[in-house]
Parts: structure tokens; C-alpha cells; sequence
């Protein structure tokens, strides 16, 4: 039986946020560019080029979706695009993600009484 929380979390798009969240960080490359941009604050697209083993468009791409999951931010300067984390979202994500996964560690304690 479905808790009202979940209920609640479902109906109001919580699910479809974090679902694309966790798909966003599912990827070896975003996790290094994440880990990247946690180290240096921000980044043009060029300087993740230059460390990671990838073409441009590549890194492009990964940029983009994790700009769409809402986990960067960024601004385009010419044909320069900087970005760097949004710590306010990576807490939310985080937070969400810690919610989420204690109560179903609790309905499974609840299965296993």
C-alpha cells in the first residue's frame, strides 16, 4: 500500500525531476565534468575538452544535459559558454535523493518485520 507521501511526490512532479537528475549523473563523463567544474568553480567548454578524452561536441552534449537536469548553470559569452555547479540544485537533488531512498530503506525494514 502507497503511502500519501508518495502519492503526493508523484503527482507533483518530484519523480520526473529527480528521475532525470539520476539519469543526467548516470554517465561516467558527466560525473568528470561535474567533479571538474566542483574543482575549478567554473569552466568554458574548451578547458573540459582539454582535460577529458572527448571531442567538443561531446562535451557539448553532456553540458547541455546537465544544464536541462538543472544540476549547471551557465552563460554564453560569444561563442564562449562558461558553467559552473548550482549548488542550490545539487543540495535539492541530494535532498530528494536522501528522501527518497530512506523511505524505501523504511517500507523495506516494514516488509522485512
Amino acid at each position: 500500500m502507497y503511502n500519501k507521501r508518495f502519492v503526493e511526490m508523484v503527482h507533483s512532479g518530484a519523480d520526473e525531476r529527480l528521475a532525470a537528475q539520476l539519469k543526467a549523473v548516470a554517465h561516467p563523463a558527466r560525473l568528470q565534468i561535474l567533479e571538474l567544474l566542483a574543482e575549478r568553480g567554473e569552466c568554458v567548454c574548451g578547458e573540459i575538452v582539454e582535460v577529458l578524452p572527448l571531442a567538443q561536441s561531446t562535451v557539448s552534449q553532456h553540458l547541455k544535459i546537465l544544464k536541462k537536469a538543472g544540476l549547471l548553470c551557465g552563460s554564453i559569452d560569444g561563442p564562449r559558454s562558461c558553467y559552473c555547479l548550482d549548488g542550490a540544485a545539487l543540495l535539492a537533488f541530494r535532498k530528494a535523493f536522501d528522501e527518497r531512498f530512506s523511505e524505501l530503506e523504511a517500507c523495506n525494514k516494514l516488509q522485512d518485520a
